[in-house]
Formats: structure tokens, sequence, C-alpha cells
């Protein structure tokens, strides 16, 4: 019968803790706030929630005098909360270069069932066709701002002086190509000229490959090219090189087709009139996306990627901060036998005990979480990185972004690894009994 009830408290304690993590995790803000501020009120006007905060009083007062034992719940949930923000901080910067580099009012247009720029080609007549299409803005010669052009793959020495070789993203570009996107400005050297065999190289793509420097040669192919200058965009055209389209296209003997065209919409309410122009001509087979939703769903992939990848290294490291705190509160509640039995004897329930217990756990968890947010923010927000893109055909340059959002996120797995470390050892501290814990120092 005791082994009986033994397995049900086990297992009612499961489920609370099973419940606790789930409504923790579900809940928005708002209502956590909510949470909080009526525990505060039970804290401060129900008799029990006092006797609550004078257990907790007592026991923070007595944390100096075991900083060894209480530092191992800190420095471990800071390690977990460091690599979960840093982790995921990568999903965030790589989702946001990608999405900066797309706007409502802008549109790309591909062959039709082409996921992508890669596995896209259009004939010179059909860009020609789309270039005309309604819906286009113009510049002020009157010319339409729509800028047919070719993406190829070229293999370029790192930077870092291994000797190895990476993979880069190479677009060849037409005169509009300025227009369309004026973000891109050049920081160094200057614009390629057409009909050269000259680049504009990105920020990001000088960090990642050797000798990409205005004046240098580099080899692309067989073919000799001069960097011309350097551009900056902060999006994903900061880890491309631009050429002339007709000198990419002859180099790589694409003749006259092309792997997209980009186009300047009057404004964001002219798409759908674009897209079915060129879904109603019988001459073309293209998809059309707006550049906003191309490059988000470019970053959907890797994003979730990194985002499983961070949260199962999390869950790992986190299984060991919640043994380790478990360890250091079992400890606590041991040395502090007496004292717990001193307040059960004298009247103080066992929720008080329970509570108190709890929030110390948590408050150390809840330390540990804004230094590690804190470490993860110093050490890697705007920290650049690069890896494959999906959907291209070299690496892309990103920064870590460590936003508020992540932070938030971070504290909430403190709190949930400080409640999981605590429950148990509370509820063993409020079920000792009290001639037992007297007679045990």
């Amino acid at each position: 019968m005791d082994k009986l009830k033994s397995f049900l408290r086990g297992l009612g304690l499961s489920l609370v803790v099973a419940a606790g993590i789930a409504a923790w995790t579900v809940l928005p803000w708002p209502a956590l706030l909510a949470l909080a501020v009526l525990f505060a009120l039970w804290l401060l006007l129900a008799r029990t929630g006092r006797q609550a905060g004078s257990v907790t009083r007592v026991g923070v007062s007595t944390l100096p005098q075991r900083i060894g034992a209480s530092s191992v719940v800190v420095i471990g949930v800071a390690g977990v909360v460091a690599v979960l923000v840093s982790m995921l901080a990568m999903g965030v910067g790589y989702r946001e270069t990608l999405s900066k580099s797309g706007s409502a009012d802008t549109a790309i247009v591909l062959r039709g069932g082409s996921a992508s720029e890669v596995s896209s080609v259009l004939d010179h007549a059909s860009t020609t066709v789309i270039a005309q299409a309604p819906g286009i803005a113009r510049d002020a010669a009157g010319k339409p701002i729509a800028s047919p052009e070719l993406v190829v793959a070229a293999n370029l020495p790192l930077s870092d002086g291994s000797g190895d070789e990476g993979s880069v993203q190479v677009r060849g570009v037409g005169e509009q190509a300025w227009t369309l996107r004026p973000e891109v400005k050049i920081v160094a050297g200057r614009k390629f000229k057409p009909g050269l065999r000259e680049l504009v190289v990105g920020k990001g793509a000088q960090r990642q490959f050797a000798d990409l420097v205005p004046g240098r040669e580099i080899k692309l192919g067989s073919q000799t090219w001069t960097v011309a200058g350097v551009s900056e965009s902060d999006n994903a055209m900061d880890s491309e090189l631009w050429g002339d389209a007709n000198v990419v296209a002859d180099t790589y003997r694409r003749g006259s087709s092309r792997t997209s065209v980009f186009v300047r919409l009057t404004n964001p309410a002219a798409y759908d009139a674009f897209k079915a122009a060129l879904s109603a001509d019988p001459r073309l087979q293209v998809d059309t996306s707006t550049t906003l939703d191309y490059f988000r769903k470019q970053s959907e992939g890797v994003t979730k990627a990194i985002t499983i990848i961070g949260i199962v290294v999390g869950v790992i490291m986190a299984i060991g901060a919640v043994f380790g705190a478990l360890n250091t509160m079992f400890a606590t509640v041991a040395t502090r036998a007496r004292e717990i039995a001193t307040l059960r004897a004298i009247g103080f329930r066992g929720l008080p005990v329970v509570v108190a217990v709890m929030l110390e756990t948590m408050l150390l968890a809840l330390l540990g979480g804004v230094v590690g947010g804190a470490l993860a923010w110093l050490v890697f927000n705007g920290y650049s990185a690069s890896t494959l893109a999906q959907g291209t055909v070299g690496t892309l340059s990103f920064k870590l972004a460590v936003t508020p959002a992540l932070l938030w996120t971070g504290l909430k797995w403190a709190l949930a690894i400080g409640f999981i470390g605590g429950l148990f050892p509370a509820v063993r501290a409020a079920r000792l009994p009290v001639t037992t814990a007297l007679r045990e120092l």
C-alpha cells in the first residue's frame, strides 16, 4: 500500500511538472505577467503566502554561506541559456538577412516549377516579355525597372589562409539592377563597366574569400576578372559577386538565357495585376512572387534546422543543469533539516516550505538566465557567420541577432529548469517528519 501511495505521489508530481512546463511554454507573456502579479498578491496578503515569504528570506540570507553549491545552479543554467540563445540567434540572423533582401514592391519571376534561381532558366524572349508586363515601375528615362539576371557558381580561395576553396554566388546583372536595389552601395572602388570582365564584390564575400579588393585580379573558371569595387547592402547581396550579365553568360556558356527577372512595381498593390498578366500570357510558363515572400521561403528550411539543433542541444544541457539543481537543493534541504522542522513545529505548514525552496531555486536559475543571456548578447550579437544558403550556389554571410524575444526565451528556459530542479527537494522538505528532522543534527 505504501509503495502504491509513493508511486501515485511520484506520478502526481510528474504531472504537475509536465503541466507547469506546458503552460509556461504556451502561455503568452501577458498571461504569465498576470500569474506573477497574482502570486505576488498571495505572498503579501495570504497568511501562508507571508509564511512562504518569511522562509524564503531566511533561505536567501544564507546563500553567501552556500556560495559554492549555489554557484553550481547559476553556472549550469547560464551555460544552457548562453548556448541556446546563441544557437537560436543564428537562425534569427539568417532569416533576417534573407528577409531584408526582399520587399513588397519588388517581384521575382522564375521558370514555372522552379523552387529557386538555381533551378530556373528563362530564354531571352521570355525575359523581354516579362519586362513589358503592366505594373512595372519606370525610371526617369521611361525604361521599365526590370533586371534579367543570371546566377552561377564559382570557387575561390578562402580568406583563412588554409588554401581551401569555397563556393561563391556570381550574379550577372544589367544596368537596372542598381536602380532596382538602391540599398546596394559602393563603399570602395567603383561599379563594374559593362562589357568588361569586372566584378563588384559584397562585403560579406570579401570577408569570406581571399584577394577580393579593388584592383586585384582573380580567376573565375578559366577567365581572369578584375575586382572593380566593393558593395554593402546589409542583406544577402553582401555575399555575392556582381558582374555584367552578358559577360557572365558568355564566360559560363549560357548564351542569352537568364535564371530570373527582378522587377520593381509601381506599388505593392500592383503585384496582383502583374502576376495575373504573366499567368495569362500563353508565351510564358513562369512562377511569380514578391521578393519578400521568395526570400522568406528560402530561409525557412535552414532556420528550422538551426532551431531544432539549438533546442536539442539546449534540452541535453538542460537535463544536466536540472540534475545539478536537484543535487544542490537536496543538499540544501538536508543541511537545513532542523531549521525546516523547527518552522513546522511552531505552526508553519508544508505549502510555505515548498514555495520557499522552489523560489530559492528559481531565483538562482533566474540569475543564471540573466548571466547566460548577457554573455550571449555580448559575445554573439552582431557576430559574423556564414553558411550554405538554401536555394543558392554559394555561401551566405550573415550576422547573429540576439533579440529581446530570444533573451525572453532564455529566461523562460532558466525558470523552467529552476522549477523542475526545486520541486522535488521542496516536496521532500515539506514531507520530512518533524521529529526525524530534529534528531538529524
